[in-house]
């Protein structure tokens, strides 16, 4: 293949969590050159001479004055975003790749964020540039799920979904974004309004298939809640709701969601660091099984009252790479030229989960539908 046919690929944060994973995911991709970036350059180059393939290591400072040029220096078809956490993050990053004539899709779940991605549509769409945000499992997968159980229905009434972990924990970004609203106030569509909820607390108890079984999950805030409403119209709720495997920890999470609320403390993200360094002590003693549900129940084709159900069910650690699939699915179809939507966008409607669950093959994966 010419070097004009190749396609570089920058991804931000690529030794990090989800970025490695990625990377690797890319890095024997035909047509693709893939730079696995940050400001670590000793990092990078250990994360590119493990993955091999066409992965290389390049120090980039997204927050630097000259990163649009550095973008333009490698020739960057397509930036995938991994840097997070994305709550409070701007919009300098996708401008940046706007301006460089790069596609660029991200894996943020920050509500405000990925729902905010629609300012830059009219940019995106003078460059000739696609702007996705929310390329993981919130909203591209679950949106993709509801898109095909939906198509079973006349009408929606409802949309209940969530994520359960192992025990294993996330990245220290990720965990520091998920907890920075324990206790704190957010909106969720209820009974046709929107009602105030707080966030990890309505602690439930969710029945999965064998052998999750029995799972605690709380309220979550993520961009399907605002989404979901307007793209399933006239759905009268949807709801989301994640948690951890241990039951020990999500009732102590619960229980410290209260001294948020009740103004005992500001906020559990100062306790990040020592959070995340027990759990990954006690990770290799707890489960290895993570899950994500989604339940639509409306009016069938038929007229009848209708739910139907769909579990995605992951063993050996392997759920931590699902939300890694939408981003590696969208970036191989670019990277092929098949791709024609521009603007900017939630990551909605752009893959089947079909697309996204196929880069799975090889994991202990496995879907349950019912």
């Amino acid at each position: 293949m010419s070097d004009r046919a190749m396609k570089s690929v920058v991804v931000l944060g690529g030794y990090g969590n989800f970025g490695r994973r990625i990377v690797g995911a890319l890095a024997r991709e035909p047509g693709a050159r893939v730079f696995v970036s940050g400001r670590d350059l000793q990092q990078a180059a250990a994360v590119a001479q493990e993955i091999g393939g066409s992965a290389e290591p390049l120090r980039l400072d997204a927050s630097a004055g000259d990163f649009t040029a550095e973008l333009r220096k490698v020739g960057a078809s397509i930036v995938v975003h991994t840097a997070g956490p994305f709550q409070g993050q701007d919009y300098a990053v996708p401008r940046a790749c706007i301006a460089a004539h790069a596609h660029y899709l991200d894996l943020a779940d920050g509500r405000g964020f990925v729902c905010g991605i629609r300012a830059l549509d009219e940019e995106a769409k003078l460059n000739d540039t696609l702007v996705v945000s929310g390329a993981s499992s919130v909203p591209a997968l679950s949106s993709a799920v509801v898109d095909a159980l939906g198509a079973q229905f006349s009408s929606i009434e409802s949309i209940d979904h969530g994520i359960t972990s192992g025990a294993r924990p996330p990245g220290k970004a990720t965990m520091d974004g998920v907890l920075a609203y324990a206790g704190k106030p957010f909106k969720q569509w209820r009974d046709g309004q929107w009602q105030q909820v707080r966030g990890w607390q309505d602690l439930t108890h969710r029945l999965y298939p064998t052998p999750i079984q029995g799972r605690w999950i709380a309220n979550c805030d993520v961009p399907d809640l605002d989404l979901f409403p307007e793209r399933y119209r006239p759905v009268q709720t949807v709801q989301f709701r994640a948690g951890v495997g241990p039951a020990s920890s999500m009732i102590g999470l619960w229980f410290a969601s209260w001294l948020v609320r009740v103004g005992l403390l500001t906020s559990l993200r100062s306790w990040v660091p020592a959070l995340h360094r027990t759990a990954s002590t006690l990770a290799p003693f707890g489960s290895k099984r993570s899950a994500m549900h989604v339940t639509i129940r409306g009016t069938a084709l038929n007229g009848e009252p209708a739910v139907r159900n769909w579990f995605l069910l992951a063993d050996q650690d392997h759920g931590p790479f699902i939300p890694c699939f939408p981003a590696i699915a969208l970036a191989r179809k670019l990277i092929r030229d098949e791709v024609a939507a521009r603007g900017a966008m939630p990551c909605m409607g752009l893959l089947t989960v079909d697309d996204i669950i196929s880069i799975g093959d090889g994991l202990d994966l496995r879907v349950v539908v019912g």
